[in-house]
């Protein structure tokens, strides 16, 4: 079944976090323990790493954002998943990247919009 991604508590006592980069892109293939994204707190910086083996489905925070620990950031698909298992575990309302160009590409048509 898909896994959803949580923004974790990379210190304690940190109750939000920034995506400062992703480390992996929609389609990649991980394991446990590839990093997924480097985090910033307004201590650190940490590299994240997965707690499980799949592929990544989407990414649902773009680098930059900062969001609430506990927060999904992303969804992991695992061999066999349809996109039925992927729906099943996506946040309702939430934003997502499955494709980066295409979302860089309709930030442009906004801004360029009359």
């Amino acid at each position: 079944m898909a896994v959803l991604v949580r923004m974790p508590e990379v210190l304690a006592n940190v109750t939000e976090a920034a995506i400062q980069g992703w480390l992996v892109a929609v389609g990649d293939s991980v394991t446990t323990d590839t990093p997924l994204a480097e985090i910033e707190t307004e201590k650190a910086m940490v590299e994240f790493n997965s707690e499980h083996d799949g592929t990544v489905a989407e990414l649902l925070v773009p680098a930059g954002e900062t969001v609430e620990v506990g927060d999904p950031i992303a969804i992991l698909r695992e061999a066999g998943d349809t996109e039925a298992d992927v729906d099943a575990v996506r946040p309702a309302g939430g934003t997502t990247q499955t494709d980066p160009s295409a979302a860089a590409a309709a930030t442009e048509e906004a801004a360029a919009a009359p």
